[in-house]
């Protein structure tokens, strides 16, 4: 008999800006449009080794929580980085260059493509320009992979807690990497000044609102991963209409704007309950909703979920998840160590899965409401409900996921491993 699910510590908060019922408008159209999303997708197609990622039914968890189904995106073997970060970072640089190119050779350079960087046709013109970025790891790196893939320099900005292990595998790709005191709300601001400065571009999974054509790039590209999970759900036979929940890791708001809106586009007022997921440390949305408005969480912001250790919520996603998102919990660090172990187990008759520290905070979340009477009422949670989980990143850290879970990727699994 598999073991009773555990009991974790949460904060829930009803969002009150939400707009259940409401049409996706004019103002979330503004950041995220159905043209936009589906250039994205058509882009990044294209590329080599690119493939859907698996959406996994795990029917024994599901049952063990007392719900219809629970289905999860591994996005752990994404272009063999680890998460889904490439769909983002490397196509903003695709996009930064394909600008630059046509800016800097006039007639020749306005129809270069992804296939003309690919072949390199353009290196003279690529070679020159110095891409830069912040990262707790995965987007950096995506950042790095893109740069090399499509022939440019590339500077990485990181913060004091980032572990070693995440900064070798970002330097991998040829990246240069500077380390800055502070959370990674300081190495943002550290790699917008130095840019600044010597005349980089940054590439930046957030934005304060007035630069934000770069990081509306990088949502376009996490769309591909929601709109691959519409798709495969559409292809489950058994499923009748559209998931009832999804939970999204918030961090500073990209992935889960950019998912939130694809299944808002898709769904329309039938579109799933949407539950935003921060580390309780660092949960910048948690407290920006509950203010009515975007506010800062000072602190340290330390989690083992890295890449959701964000302080300040990104301006270009909030028209899209003030209204679109119905609720945001808060979870600990020990419930996520504790599914990532529960995950690689198999702990409930599902196969293994290899899912890093921030792929499991939606799961945390959904065992500790499923826990809690009100916590189930006041997001719907019942024995019809149909829930979606984005598993963002494997084991991105293999030293850190191999503490944590006892065993190491390849152990768990091994076409999960990096």
């Amino acid at each position: 008999m598999p073991r009773p699910l555990p009991r974790y510590p949460f904060d829930i908060l009803v969002n009150p800006l939400a707009r259940p019922g409401a049409d996706y408008g004019a103002e979330q159209a503004a950041v995220l449009d159905a043209p936009g999303l589906a250039e994205a997708r058509r882009m990044i197609a294209a590329w080599p080794g690119y493939a859907p990622t698996p959406l996994v039914a795990l029917p024994g968890l599901a049952r063990a929580l007392g719900i219809e189904s629970l289905h999860y995106k591994d996005e752990a073997p994404r272009f063999g980085l680890g998460s889904f970060k490439p769909l983002g970072g490397a196509y903003a640089v695709a996009r930064l260059l394909m600008r630059e190119i046509a800016r800097r050779a006039g007639g020749a350079g306005a129809s270069a493509s992804v296939a003309d960087l690919l072949a390199g046709r353009f290196r003279d013109l690529a070679a020159p320009v110095t891409v830069a970025a912040a990262t707790d790891g995965n987007h950096g790196r995506s950042v790095a992979w893109g740069a090399r893939l499509f022939g440019c320099r590339c500077v990485i900005f990181i913060h004091e807690t980032v572990t070693e292990g995440r900064a070798r595998a970002i330097a991998a790709f040829g990246a240069e990497i500077r380390r800055v005191p502070g959370t990674f709300d300081d190495a943002v601001r550290a790699a917008k000044a130095t840019a600044a400065d010597a005349g980089w571009f940054v590439v930046a999974d957030t934005s304060d609102g007035v630069d934000a054509e770069v990081a509306r790039d990088v949502m376009r590209g996490y769309a591909v991963m929601a709109a691959e999970t519409i798709e495969q759900w559409g292809a489950f036979s058994k499923m009748s209409g559209p998931p009832s929940h999804l939970f999204l890791q918030a961090g500073v708001g990209g992935m889960a704007a950019a998912t939130c809106a694809r299944f808002w586009q898709a769904f329309g007022a039938a579109r799933p309950t949407t539950i935003l997921v921060e580390p309780t440390a660092a949960a910048c949305w948690f407290a920006s909703l509950g203010a009515g408005a975007p506010v800062t969480v000072a602190g340290g912001l330390e989690s083992i979920m890295a890449g959701l250790a964000c302080g300040e919520v990104s301006r270009l996603a909030w028209p899209i998840l003030a209204p679109g998102a119905h609720a945001a919990m808060t979870v600990t660090d020990d419930a996520a160590a504790e599914c990532m172990r529960l995950l690689a187990e198999g702990r409930y008759g599902d196969a293994p899965l290899v899912a890093g520290e921030s792929a499991v905070a939606g799961l945390a979340a959904l065992i500790a409401a499923m826990g809690d009477a009100r916590a189930r009422a006041a997001l719907g949670l019942d024995r019809a409900s149909r829930v979606v989980l984005f598993g963002t990143e494997g084991a991105t850290d293999p030293e850190t996921y191999a503490a944590i879970t006892g065993r190491s990727a390849d152990a768990v699994a091994p076409a999960g491993a990096i």
